[in-house]
């Protein structure tokens, strides 16, 4: 394509191959929407159908942090199982990407690897549709649907030998785009009907992440029956999502609606009134304030480091106590935390953990681990614990 060429003109003519390819039934007849709409944004976003943008891609400890926070993790061996039987004959890459379009995980023979490498589809690369133009990763998150991009289909032309199909997994909780799970290959190693099994393996996966959220909900009752129990006020046991795990003397309901920061101590939720808040493991104990009575949720936590090996952490409310076994290193921030209550920033935090300022992306990783056990314990910018926190490190005087 030449400088004075018009792009919407490029579009046509790719769309004139297309009527060839279906005319000899070489392709499954769909609606063409979902491509000519991609290229209309595509062309609005200023993407060149020949080289596309450039991308410096993330380094390996930004992928890292990616891969930990995307919620993806939890599914990876089954969308890789599901379509095994895709990659098996070395021809084609499993890909997974996360909301941005950014690539986290892919799998497949060397060669084929190889060939996606001069493509620069590689881990921790951008494939949104204003960064390389209509493929299946950037069109699957911008359509909310399964797609299949054959060959030119592609808005930019050095990926015409390619064809590729993508379905975008959500977040069964909230409905959220988490990713895209993709099958790319050269183009005539894709059968039109990938996009089916593609499609059949994401929503597989959504299953699998509803499961494994009943789980946790199923472990969190655990925790917080005994401390309904001993209340025996209105209470109720939530996820940090607001889901329901347990009641007691509340009307029935599956979701409550949770402050976007909420902390331990009192405030006010919707159809409830005032609550005061204690943290569980993965969640939130919730109990209806009596009228006129004061805030009673003050926290205590207890960490306690005699076995290095092994250390614990206590966390203790009103209503109870739990315990969990932190690793060594989330031990080390938790005492790090606890020296310094007014907050350290990622970069005090990589100098004092690593040696060195520039391992923040590593830092923010760690830091989202382990608040995924400590919900609103601790707080970010800077990271801290929160407000109303004591914090005993050993047998130590109350860090305050």
């Amino acid at each position: 394509m030449s400088a004075g060429d018009d792009p919407r003109h490029y579009a046509q003519l790719l769309s004139a191959v297309y009527d060839a390819a279906m005319a000899g039934d070489k392709m499954p007849a769909r609606p063409r929407s979902v491509i000519s709409e991609s290229w209309d944004r595509v062309l609005t976003a200023g993407v060149d159908p020949e080289v596309g943008r450039t991308d410096d891609g993330l380094d390996v400890s930004e992928i890292e942090e990616r891969r930990a926070v995307s919620g993806l993790t939890t599914v990876l061996d089954d969308l890789t199982r599901g379509l095994d039987s895709v990659i098996a004959d070395g021809g084609n890459i499993l890909v997974v990407a996360d909301a941005e379009g950014r690539v986290l995980w892919r799998s497949g023979a060397p060669r084929v690897l190889q060939r996606a490498d001069r493509l620069g589809f590689i881990e921790g690369a951008g494939w949104a549709e204003d960064a390389v133009g209509t493929n299946a990763i950037g069109t699957a998150l911008m359509s909310g649907r399964a797609v299949q991009v054959f060959s030119a289909e592609h808005f930019v032309r050095s990926h015409h030998s390619w064809t590729c199909a993508g379905a975008p997994i959500r977040d069964p909780r909230t409905g959220a785009l988490l990713g895209v799970v993709d099958v790319s290959g050269p183009a005539a190693t894709i059968h039109p009907t990938t996009v089916a099994l593609v499609d059949v393996v994401a929503r597989l996966a959504e299953s699998q992440l509803r499961d494994h959220h009943r789980r946790s909900l199923d472990q969190l009752r655990s925790v917080a029956a005994p401390m309904l129990a001993r209340f025996g006020g209105p209470a109720l046991a939530v996820d940090d999502d607001g889901w329901v795990a347990a009641l007691d003397a509340v009307a029935p309901r599956t979701r409550l609606t949770l402050p976007r920061h909420a902390g331990p101590g009192r405030m006010w939720l919707r159809g409830l009134g005032e609550c005061d808040l204690e943290p569980l493991p993965g969640g939130w104990l919730v109990r209806v304030a009596e009228r006129d009575s004061t805030s009673s949720s003050d926290t205590t936590l207890d960490l306690d480091l005699r076995d290095s090996r092994n250390p614990s952490l206590t966390v203790s409310g009103l209503t109870g106590r739990w315990t969990m076994q932190p690793s060594p290193r989330h031990a080390e921030i938790l005492t790090l935390l606890a020296q310094h209550r007014g907050g350290r920033s990622a970069a005090q935090m990589s100098r004092h953990l690593f040696g060195a300022d520039d391992r923040t992306v590593t830092v923010r990783a760690e830091m989202s681990r382990l608040r995924k056990h400590l919900g609103g314990l601790l707080t970010a910018n800077p990271y801290r614990f929160a407000d109303g926190v004591t914090v005993r490190v050993d047998r130590a005087v109350a860090v305050s």
